[in-house]
């Protein structure tokens, strides 16, 4: 199960980034963008780190608030549902 966990994690980090990344480039074309709602989701879903990193690797997103404060809160609210798991096991 931890396995399959941690893969999950990569899968959706590298997601994240890739799609960030794909994202800018789509802009500066003017061509058809990814959903601010997918990065969100995909965030949500445990690819927080990857849809941040991508943000800063790539300059994409860094003017919008909600991203800004978003993503790193969503990541903490994941850190911290992680600790309250491990010490409260199901």
């Amino acid at each position: 199960m931890e396995n399959l966990l941690f893969f999950w994690l990569v899968f959706a980090n590298l997601l994240g980034l890739i799609l960030m990344g794909a994202d800018k480039s789509r802009a500066k074309r003017g061509a058809w963008r990814v959903p601010e709602k997918t990065f969100f989701l995909l965030a949500l879903l445990g690819g927080c780190v990857g849809c941040w990193a991508g943000m800063y690797l790539f300059r994409h997103k860094t003017r919008h608030w909600y991203f800004v404060i978003g993503m790193p809160a969503i990541l903490v609210l994941q850190i911290l549902l992680a600790f309250w798991l491990y010490a409260n096991p199901l």
